[in-house]
């Protein structure tokens, strides 16, 4: 047998170790393993792109008092003064009319300590004074049914006493009238005789004695003229005697009447001044009420905003910060301008209040821990400073089952994250919505009827 060359062994060698290297060299089944863990993942994230989404609206904001009463207030002095006691201290817990602030007076107007007797003395002697008005009234009205009286008295005698004058000057009218006509007729049978005599009937005697018949006649009616005369003047006499009573008497009575009208106006007077003079006793005794400064609802003092023993402060002043001892708390959350058309009474809101560990989750506020319900109860007509709108929240009444009521230790001011719930939608279509800004989607129109509430 012949020997092989140890070039020709090395050869053959190494062709053994390359068809053993390929028995033991492991299958390649890298790219099928790599393709089968793509489509997982692209089945996992399909899935979770169709998985629902809850749709909400994120604020933030403080906790605040439901009601404007509940919200901490500053406690006023209604008048000036000095301050003489502090009867609180910070974080005190008073009760409504409790004592907080002792004041001592500065007006110079009310140093007098018996100011109220004094003015009660004036009040005294302003009453007197519309008691003697008083009388003098009485007195003049009477004096005014006096003149009356004795007035319509005067007056018909005086109308008497006319109608007696008229009645002398038609009974002289006559007595005129029938002397004038004796006197007529004594001139005619005079003048008879005269004939008579010419043709020798009667004598010169009857002449005569006609004569003085006639003179007779002529001197009656003579004495009827002047008798009528005076009796005319008396007549009018008596109308200016009337005349003069009632001037006379009007005159009295204008006087009695001016009497009675500056009367009435002292009394008048008198009676303001009463008036004034109690409504400066009542505010006297309201201004040394107000020496005390009280706490108008039960609470605690947070902070007193004056200082000291004899400091001087103005009225209207705040002396003190009073917070109510149980408000109704609220939750204020501001939100983008862009999401308040979406906001409805019926929106529900999870909360997340600082100092209270939570969990929450955007999508699935359901699964959320440590949070809490709240109610939309008011949404502001006007934008806040930074153009958003704040949303009040309340507590939802009755509290959802496995759910917890509001902590009873939530305080004013603190912090609050709250998210406002929407509809659901599928994951990518949140996704889409927020690479495109958009807002959140609105599942329907909201009622006539809650329209109507927010107009």
């Amino acid at each position: 047998m012949s020997k092989k060359s140890p070039e020709l062994e090395q050869i053959e060698n190494w062709e053994e170790l390359s068809t053993q290297s390929v028995a033991n060299v492991l299958p390649d089944r890298g790219p099928r393993l790599l393709g089968r863990i793509l489509m997982g993942i692209l089945i996992v994230i399909i899935i979770i792109l169709l998985l629902p989404w809850r749709q909400t609206i994120p604020g933030k904001g403080t906790v605040t008092a439901l009601r404007p009463e509940d919200r901490p207030q500053t406690v006023q002095n209604q008048i000036g003064g000095r301050i003489e006691k502090w009867a609180v201290r910070e974080g005190q817990e008073v009760k409504k009319g409790d004592t907080i602030l002792v004041i001592s007076e500065t007006s110079q107007s009310y140093f007098d300590p018996q100011l109220p007797q004094r003015l009660n003395e004036q009040l005294d002697a302003k009453r007197n004074s519309e008691g003697a008005a008083t009388q003098k009234i009485r007195a003049t009205n009477a004096q005014i049914e006096a003149l009356s009286s004795g007035l319509r008295f005067q007056l018909s005698a005086a109308e008497n006493k006319i109608t007696q004058a008229q009645n002398y000057v038609d009974i002289d009218r006559a007595d005129l009238n029938a002397v004038q006509k004796f006197y007529e007729i004594s001139k005619a049978r005079l003048a008879r005789y005269e004939a008579g005599y010419k043709s020798g009937l009667f004598s010169l005697t009857d002449i005569e004695t006609r004569r003085l018949k006639l003179q007779e006649d002529y001197a009656k009616v003579i004495s009827a003229q002047n008798k009528l005369n005076n009796s005319k003047q008396n007549l009018i006499n008596a109308r200016i005697e009337l005349d003069n009573i009632r001037a006379k008497y009007q005159e009295s009575l204008a006087k009695a009447q001016s009497d009675l009208g500056s009367a009435i106006s002292n009394r008048a007077s008198v009676q303001g001044e009463i008036s004034k003079l109690k409504n400066d006793t009542a505010n006297i005794s309201v201004r040394r009420s107000l020496y005390i400064v009280r706490a108008p609802q039960t609470g605690f003092v947070v902070k007193t905003l004056k200082a000291g023993i004899g400091e001087n402060i103005k009225e209207g002043e705040s002396v003190a910060t009073l917070q109510p001892k149980t408000p109704l708390v609220a939750a204020e959350l501001y939100v983008a301008a862009m999401d308040v058309p979406l906001i409805v009474d019926t929106s529900d809101v999870r909360l997340q209040f600082e100092g209270w560990p939570s969990i929450q989750f955007a999508g699935w506020p359901s699964v959320a821990v440590g949070t809490f319900a709240g109610k939309i109860f008011a949404i502001d007509r006007v934008s806040s400073a930074g153009g958003k709108y704040r949303v009040l929240i309340r507590p939802e009444i009755p509290v959802p089952a496995n759910d917890e009521p509001w902590p009873e230790q939530l305080r004013q001011g603190s912090g609050v994250y709250g998210r406002i719930i929407l509809r659901s939608v599928p994951v990518w279509y949140e996704i889409w919505r927020q690479l495109n800004g958009f807002p959140p989607s609105l599942e329907k129109e909201p009622s006539a009827d809650i329209k109507d509430k927010k107009g």
